[in-house]
C-alpha cells in the first residue's frame, strides 16, 4: 500500500468533510422551508424555525468558504416572507383578543406589537409567543403564552390592583416626606433620587418583626407599579400635605437623557396609556 497516497486521500477526505456538512445542512434546511411555501396558508411558527436553520446552515457553509449566493438569496427572500407571516399572525391574535374585550363592553385600541385596554398596555412578542401587560413602563406579569383566557385573566387581576387601587393621598404624601426628608439628613444634599426615595419608604414601611428577623416572610413588599400608581394618583388629586404647620407640594423632576436609559435613576410616570414623562428627583416646597 502506498502511504504517501492513503495520506493525501485522508486528508483530502477531512478537509472536505466540514463542506459536506455544510452543504447537507443547506440541503435538508432547504427541502423544510420548500415544504413550508408550498403550503396553501403561511404557517408562521414553523416558517421561523426553518428560517432559523436556514439562517445556521448559511453561516456554516460561508464558514467554509463556499459559493452561497443562491442560498443567501434565498434566505432572505424566506425571511422576507416568515416577517410577514408572523405580522398577520400578531394581527390575528390581535383581532381576536380585540373581539374578546369588546365583547365584555371595553375598547381595545393601538395595533400589534402595543395594544392598550386603558390604562394598561399589552406588549406582544409574536415571536417568543408570549405578551405581557405594563402598567406606564412598569411590567406587571411575566411574559404569558398567547393565550386569550390567560391573557384576560391577567388583565383582570391588574386592572383590579392598579385602576381599582385605592390610597389616602395626604397619609402617601406623609409617608413620602418622611422617606425625603430621612434622606436629605443622611446624605447632606437637596437633590434626592425618586428611585432612593421610593426605597426609602419601603423600608420605613417595615414593622420591627422584619428588622428583628429579617426575612422574605417578615418583609412587608411595595411593589414599584404600585408606588407609581399611587404617585399618579396624589398627582391627580391634591399633591400637597401639612407638616408641621407648612403646607408643602409634591415636586417631580424631569429625568435628563441619560437619567431614563436607567431604572434605578428614574421613574416613567404616565399621563395615559402610552404618554407620560421620565422623573429623576422628589422634592417638597412651600406653597
Amino acid at each position: 500500500m502506498n502511504d504517501e497516497l492513503l495520506r493525501e486521500l485522508q486528508t483530502t477526505q477531512q478537509e472536505m468533510e466540514p463542506k459536506v456538512k455544510a452543504m447537507s445542512s443547506a440541503s435538508s434546511a432547504l427541502k423544510q422551508a420548500i415544504r413550508l411555501a408550498s403550503q396553501e396558508k403561511a404557517d408562521a411558527l414553523p416558517m421561523q424555525k426553518a428560517l432559523a436553520k436556514l439562517e445556521q446552515s448559511l453561516a456554516l457553509v460561508d464558514a467554509q468558504g463556499l459559493h452561497a449566493n443562491g442560498l443567501q438569496s434565498a434566505t432572505q427572500a424566506f425571511a422576507a416572507e416568515t416577517s410577514r407571516a408572523l405580522d398577520a399572525l400578531a394581527y390575528e391574535f390581535a383581532r381576536d383578543l380585540k373581539e374578546t374585550f369588546e365583547a365584555r363592553g371595553e375598547r381595545v385600541e393601538g395595533r400589534p406589537p402595543t395594544l392598550v385596554v386603558e390604562p394598561l398596555v399589552l406588549q406582544i412578542d409574536i415571536n417568543a409567543r408570549k405578551a405581557q401587560w405594563f402598567y406606564g413602563k412598569e411590567a406587571l406579569t411575566r411574559p404569558l403564552a398567547l393565550s386569550l383566557g390567560a391573557i384576560v385573566s391577567a388583565y383582570d387581576q391588574q386592572r383590579k390592583q392598579i385602576v381599582g387601587r385605592r390610597i389616602a393621598t395626604d397619609a402617601f404624601l406623609r409617608e413620602l416626606h418622611a422617606a425625603w426628608i430621612g434622606l436629605l439628613q443622611e446624605k447632606s444634599r437637596r437633590r434626592i433620587n425618586i428611585v432612593e426615595a421610593y426605597s426609602k419608604l419601603v423600608l420605613n414601611r417595615q414593622s420591627a418583626r422584619f428588622w428583628n428577623a429579617p426575612s422574605r416572610s417578615t418583609f412587608k413588599d411595595y411593589e414599584r407599579p404600585f408606588f407609581v400608581r399611587d404617585l399618579v394618583l396624589a398627582r391627580d388629586a391634591d399633591p400637597t400635605v401639612e407638616v408641621d404647620g407648612q403646607r408643602l407640594g409634591l415636586r417631580l423632576g424631569v429625568a435628563t437623557k441619560s437619567q431614563t436609559e436607567s431604572t434605578t435613576r428614574s421613574i416613567w410616570i404616565p399621563t395615559s396609556a402610552l404618554d407620560g414623562d421620565y422623573y429623576s428627583e422628589v422634592t417638597f416646597e412651600e406653597v
